[in-house]
């Protein structure tokens, strides 16, 4: 039923919002609904092989269950000892790749990406991945997305800098997550009990 949901949700995302949340150029298609509708998909089927095990008291199916939940629990520790092992190296990586996705900032094709740095800049009242001279780059000209403005109008991104956000994206929205960081710990300790 939660492999369900999740997949209900994922569908609903990608029927409605289309590509939202797409940061990274290097991985166009990790977006939030995509995410969603793999995860729901997978959860759902091993739900499924548990379920229909557990009623027929069939022992190969328990056993696929059981390995399948074995695996994915393996999975996910590594995947967590590797992020804390490598945590600089992904940080230069996710930078250098979110500059690089900057550059397809509201080009055809990149609604899912324009929309997801547009809601950024405003809602985290942040310009750019390291500041917003990134911009200069995109454009060739000093200006900036409308998003980064102090108080947004048609055009202001052509004003000056006295008028944008100063604050860099990557950090503000690495200082959100971490500290939020305690909610995540409970969700994934939370996960990882339930597979238990």
């Amino acid at each position: 039923l939660g492999g369900c949901g999740i997949l209900g949700v994922g569908i609903w995302l990608a029927v409605t919002q289309g590509n939202f949340a797409t940061l990274s150029s290097s991985f166009p298609s990790l977006s939030a609904a995509n995410l969603l509708i793999v995860t729901g998909t997978f959860v759902m089927v091993i739900g499924f092989v548990g379920c229909i095990g557990a009623i027929k008291e069939n022992k190969c199916l328990l056993l696929s269950f059981f390995i399948m939940l074995l695996i994915i629990f393996l999975l996910e520790l590594t995947v967590v000892i590797l992020f804390f092992v490598y945590s600089d190296k992904i940080d230069k990586y996710a930078q250098r790749d979110l500059k690089k996705g900057l550059h397809l900032y509201g080009t055809d094709g990149n609604i899912g990406l324009t929309n997801a740095w547009s809601i950024i800049q405003t809602d985290f009242r942040c310009c750019g991945v390291s500041n917003y001279t990134d911009w200069f780059e995109v454009y060739n000209t000093t200006r900036v997305p409308d998003s980064c403005c102090l108080e947004f109008s048609e055009n202001c991104g052509l004003h000056s800098p006295g008028t944008w956000w100063k604050a860099p994206c990557y950090e503000t929205v690495k200082i959100w997550l971490q500290e939020n960081l305690l909610a995540v710990g409970i969700f994934g300790l939370c996960t990882a009990m339930v597979q238990v």
